[in-house]
């Protein structure tokens, strides 16, 4: 519980959290408002069709956001990284959550109460303008993801998501091999494309020289020239 609490406070002082500019006596209402759960590798944490309870924020780990579409298929619509939050658009848009998430690898979410962050909200201005620019700036993001994935080839689209990939979550110390490790499936469901064809587009990135694979490490070789082919579609 200690090392919840821990992590909860993490959240709400981290200079990237939209709660940075709460008072400390606001800050303090949500530390006595919040539950943290943890969940592994794998687990749901939350299904389409849901109804949202709180604000999530990922405290640590790695969450991927997915629509399941025709014959089960999914498609990866997000990736999240702490102290990111996830769901929130159901919350405030009053509606059940139309997507699911689920854990990539160990993760620990907390959940501040829907009632006391409404309550915050009509009285910290600066905190509704950090809400509504984090919305924004996710529509803007969507709107990008729609055009990639509806107009780009499929080298275009797997460029794309690496390059996508290095900017949400860097690199390991080589600075080389990008900081998460994706299943060909999921690195095919965030392209659009096939597994089989996300396999064999990454074989003709290696031959090509631009990335190296080993497992599910992935290292970026040639970044200006994977910015290329993202860019010529």
């Amino acid at each position: 519980m200690q090392n919840m609490d821990k992590k909860a406070a993490n959240v709400i002082d981290d200079p990237k959290s939209v709660f940075n500019t709460l008072t400390a006596e606001e800050k303090n209402i949500l530390r006595g408002n919040y539950s943290c759960a943890f969940y592994k590798k794998g687990e749901i944490i939350y299904k389409e069709g849901d109804k949202p309870t709180g604000l999530i924020c990922l405290a640590s780990g790695k969450v991927k956001i997915y629509k399941e579409g025709v014959g089960g298929r999914e498609q990866i619509v997000r990736m999240a990284k702490p102290v990111g939050y996830i769901g929130y658009r159901a919350l405030f848009a009053g509606e059940n959550y139309i997507a699911s998430a689920e854990a990539i690898e160990d993760s620990t979410i907390c959940i501040f109460d829907k009632e006391i962050l409404f309550g915050l909200l009509k009285n910290n201005f600066n905190l509704t303008m950090s809400i509504i620019q984090s919305l924004a700036s996710e529509l803007g993001f969507s709107n990008r993801r729609t055009v990639t994935l509806t107009q780009k080839h499929i080298r275009g689209r797997l460029a794309e998501s690496l390059l996508f990939l290095k900017s949400t979550y860097g690199f390991e110390e080589d600075g080389e091999t990008l900081k998460v490790y994706l299943s060909r499936e999921d690195i095919a469901n965030l392209s659009n494309m096939t597994t089989s064809n996300a396999i064999r587009t990454l074989s003709t990135f290696v031959t090509e020289g631009v990335i190296a694979l080993n497992g599910r490490k992935i290292k970026l070789i040639d970044v200006p020239r994977l910015n290329r082919i993202s860019d010529l579609g």
